[in-house]
């Protein structure tokens, strides 16, 4: 169990924005899974103090590898760690992220990064005929004091098909995505008290969580959409 983040992380890191190679990295490998191996340590710490108070199924940290199949930048090498956590689905919904990089980049997410098509027309539909319980979460002052009173993400320019572009609530509505950032300097991640406020800022956002994990397994009329 880690209960810090190695400077390592980020001076390794500082080393390969400026190689990012094969051959560089070949030779420091060793380093590298050195460095890894201290970094899921702290997954896994975050891991287990969400499921004191959440439950959490999976863990994923993210290879270094990037996939230049697709993209103009063909880089080998990402320059940061990610990993996320997947609460218990069906009953569930929702996840949070970690991202550990230098230069004052690093920042927990958390939210429905990429909806499922279903559960995105569910959610608009909900904040069609009610917004009011929404507004009531990203109004509190504990809740907003963490994660800010409004949601970052893609959104529809107007209004998706088959919503009034003129609804009282189309600035939910148009959101693709429903997702809360909070960002970190170097300095925030490498302090003692690091892990601890990832937890208390993954806590603070239940709320939200409870309401959209009850929205997503009932239909529009209150009947449970789960065993």
């Amino acid at each position: 169990m880690s209960t810090s983040i190695p400077k390592s992380v980020f001076t390794f890191f500082k080393k390969l924005e400026k190689n990012n190679n094969r051959d560089w990295f070949n030779e420091n490998k060793p380093e590298f899974k050195a460095i890894e191996k201290d970094v899921k340590a702290v997954y896994n710490t975050i891991f287990e103090n969400l499921n004191m108070h959440d439950e959490i199924d999976k863990l994923k940290v993210f290879r270094i590898y990037r996939d230049v199949r697709f993209s103009k930048n063909k880089l080998p090498y990402k320059t940061h760690f990610g990993g996320s956590f997947h609460r218990l689905k069906p009953r569930l919904r929702g996840g949070y992220y970690l991202h550990l990089q230098p230069n004052n980049e690093s920042f927990i997410a958390t939210g429905f990064w990429e909806p499922a098509k279903e559960d995105l027309l569910r959610i608009r539909k909900e904040f069609e005929m009610d917004d009011s319980e929404i507004r009531d979460i990203l109004a509190n002052k504990k809740f907003n004091t963490v994660w800010g009173n409004s949601f970052v993400g893609d959104e529809v320019k107007t209004a998706p098909r088959g919503f009034d572009k003129e609804h009282k609530a189309i600035d939910l509505i148009k959101k693709k995505q429903y997702i809360f950032t909070k960002k970190f300097t170097d300095k925030a991640v490498l302090d003692a008290n690091f892990l601890d406020e990832v937890n208390a800022s993954f806590k603070a956002i239940r709320p939200f969580f409870d309401y959209l994990s009850d929205v997503l397994t009932t239909d529009l009329n209150g009947a449970s959409l789960i065993d």
